[in-house]
């Protein structure tokens, strides 16, 4: 049976940015999947590890720590974190927390066209 070809998965809770997010996907014919909280996130990475994940750190009661452990451990998942510019505490220990690239939403947005596909064959660290 030929392996499944590479998922990546998003946590956010903003409808609007995950169908902004979601159709990128689908320009550039990847397989993502959006999950709105923790729980829905780590079961569909328990379905199928990632290639990469996509955490919005502004997601309610999101744990950063806890989360990237968790995927982690899962296997080799390119972990991008984004979060607001201004909340450079959360940037911060988004990095701290194992991300292997945190970036203002911002930056995020601007970079996600050409760096998307690049974040589904990248290594974790």
């Amino acid at each position: 049976m030929p392996p499944s070809p590479a998922i990546g998965l998003l946590l956010s809770d903003d409808l609007l940015f995950i169908s902004r997010i979601a159709g990128t996907a689908r320009a550039l014919g990847l397989d993502l999947k959006s999950a709105r909280g923790t729980a829905e996130f780590l079961a569909l990475a328990g379905v199928q590890a990632p290639a990469c994940a996509l955490i919005d750190l502004h997601n309610p009661g999101l744990d950063i720590g806890a989360l990237v452990r968790q995927i982690k451990d899962a296997g080799d998942t390119y972990i991008v974190g984004y979060g607001s510019h201004v909340d450079a505490a959360t940037l911060k220990a988004a990095r701290e927390a194992g991300c292997d690239l945190v970036l203002p939403r911002s930056k995020f947005v601007e970079e996600l066209p050409t760096a998307f596909p690049r974040w589904f064959q990248q290594t974790a660290s």
